[in-house]
C-alpha cells in the first residue's frame, strides 16, 4: 500500500534527464540561448586561467633573467656605446668612475623611506675620459632637506668610484613622452630622454642605483636595493581559481538543466 507520505515524496522528486540525452537537451529550443551564454562565460573563465598561467611563466622567466644578471661579471661604464637594447643590461652590476656634477642634480620626489616622506638624489656622474655621463640614484634624503634647499651637505667632490645596479629609463605607459617646460629640479620618474633636454652633455640611456655598503646603514643619503620579488606571486592560485569557476559553472548548469527539464 502506498502511503500519503510516499506520494508526497514522489511528487517532490524532480525528474532528471539521462546523461546520454543532455547534449541534445541543452541545445533544444528551450535551453539553446542560455547554453550559449554559459559556454561564453566558461570560455571567459578558462581564458582568464590561461592568462594567469602566462603571467606566471613571464614572472618565472623574469626571475631567472634577474638571477643570471646579478651573477654576471660587473660591467665598467666607460662612456662608450651600450647595446642597442638596454634591457639586456637591466639589473646587472656596474661600476663607473668620474666626478659628480651637482649643478645638474635633480631630485625624485614623493619617495618614502620606512614611512617617512622624502626624495631620491639623482646626480649625473661625468665619466672620466669621456664626454658622457650616467645618472646615479644616490639614495634617499628627508623632505625637509629638499624643501629647505639643503642638498649641498650630501655633495662628494673629486673623483668617485660608484658601484650599483643598472636600471632602465622610467617612461610613461603607452610610449607617451614626458613634457618638459623649462628647467626642472623636481621629477616624478627618471625619464632619461626627458632629463637629457636640460643636461648640456650626453647621458647614457641607463642609470645606476648606487649600492649600499656595510658602513652606510646610518648615513644619508640612504642607499637603495633593487625592489625585486623572486616569488611566483599569486598567479598560480588565480589560475586554479578561474579553472574551478569554469568547472563549477559547467557542472552546475548541466545539473540544473537535467532537473528542470519537463519530459
Amino acid at each position: 500500500m502506498t502511503t500519503s507520505s510516499d506520494k508526497s515524496n514522489t511528487a517532490q522528486k524532480k525528474p532528471s534527464v539521462p546523461l546520454s540525452r543532455l547534449p541534445a537537451t541543452i541545445f533544444n529550443r528551450r535551453w539553446w540561448w542560455t547554453t550559449l551564454i554559459i559556454i561564453g562565460v566558461i570560455l571567459l573563465f578558462a581564458r582568464l586561467g590561461i592568462w594567469q598561467l602566462d603571467r606566471l611563466q613571464q614572472r618565472r622567466t623574469r626571475n631567472t633573467e634577474y638571477l643570471q644578471q646579478i651573477a654576471t661579471e660587473s660591467l665598467e661604464l666607460t662612456g662608450q656605446a651600450l647595446p642597442a637594447d638596454p634591457t639586456e643590461l637591466r639589473d646587472r652590476s656596474a661600476k663607473a668612475i668620474g666626478e659628480y656634477d651637482f649643478e645638474e642634480q635633480i631630485v625624485l620626489t614623493q619617495q618614502n623611506w620606512q614611512g617617512r616622506p622624502g626624495a631620491h638624489l639623482i646626480t649625473p656622474l661625468q665619466i672620466t675620459g669621456s664626454d658622457s655621463a650616467v645618472l646615479v640614484n644616490r639614495g634617499w634624503i628627508p623632505s625637509v632637506d629638499v624643501e629647505a634647499g639643503q642638498l649641498s651637505q650630501y655633495d662628494h667632490s673629486g673623483i668617485q668610484e660608484v658601484y650599483g645596479a643598472i636600471q632602465l629609463s622610467q617612461t610613461l605607459s603607452g610610449d607617451r613622452e614626458t613634457v618638459v617646460e623649462g628647467l626642472r629640479q623636481n621629477w616624478y620618474r627618471i625619464d632619461i630622454a626627458a632629463i637629457q633636454e636640460q643636461i648640456p652633455y650626453e647621458l647614457l640611456p641607463i642609470f645606476l642605483l648606487e649600492s649600499p655598503s656595510e658602513n652606510e646603514t646610518t648615513q644619508l643619503p640612504y642607499r637603495l636595493e633593487p625592489d625585486i620579488d623572486l616569488s611566483d606571486g599569486p598567479h598560480l592560485g588565480y589560475a586554479i581559481q578561474w579553472f574551478l569557476f569554469a568547472a563549477v559553472l559547467a557542472v552546475g548548469y548541466l545539473r540544473y538543466v537535467s532537473t528542470h527539464t519537463i519530459r
